[in-house]
């Protein structure tokens, strides 16, 4: 099953959370460049809410396209990244300087799916419900 068919199943009550966070990291996302450059410096677009970078990710042009339109944009270019969603979370997110997490479809009122900064979805040393281990002391 694809990644959108998991968050339709998962919105519905059918779906399986573990199956869900497994297509999300076998997905190819798109991911907005900031600044509107082909110029891969030029960083992600992402937003902040209550002190965790979320990152926007599409699942295809049409997607990212509703969120062009949404944000009174669609006349200008939106050239992107596409990445493994796997990528994003185990390399991208490590980089925000900060808890991160991943914000699919978010044009999409019914198809749109957050993966917040938690065990499981990013890398534990990144996850806001993991407790620092504390260096041992002799």
């Amino acid at each position: 099953m694809e990644l959108t068919a998991e968050i339709a199943a998962l919105r519905s009550g059918t779906g399986d959370p573990q199956r869900l966070v497994g297509e999300f990291r076998r997905a190819v996302l798109l991911v907005p460049l900031a600044g509107g450059s082909t110029d891969a410096d030029s960083g992600l677009i992402s937003a902040v809410s209550s002190g965790i970078r979320w990152f926007y990710a599409f699942t295809d042009e049409e997607a990212l396209a509703r969120f062009a339109e949404a944000r009174g944009e669609a006349s200008r270019e939106w050239p992107y990244l596409a990445i493994l969603g796997a990528r994003l979370v185990d390399a991208v997110v490590p980089e925000a300087g900060g808890p991160a997490g991943v914000a699919v479809n978010v044009a999409d009122a019914d198809g749109s799916m957050m993966f917040p900064p938690v065990a499981g979805i990013v890398p534990d040393a990144y996850a806001v419900d993991v407790e620092a281990e504390s260096p041992e002391v002799a």
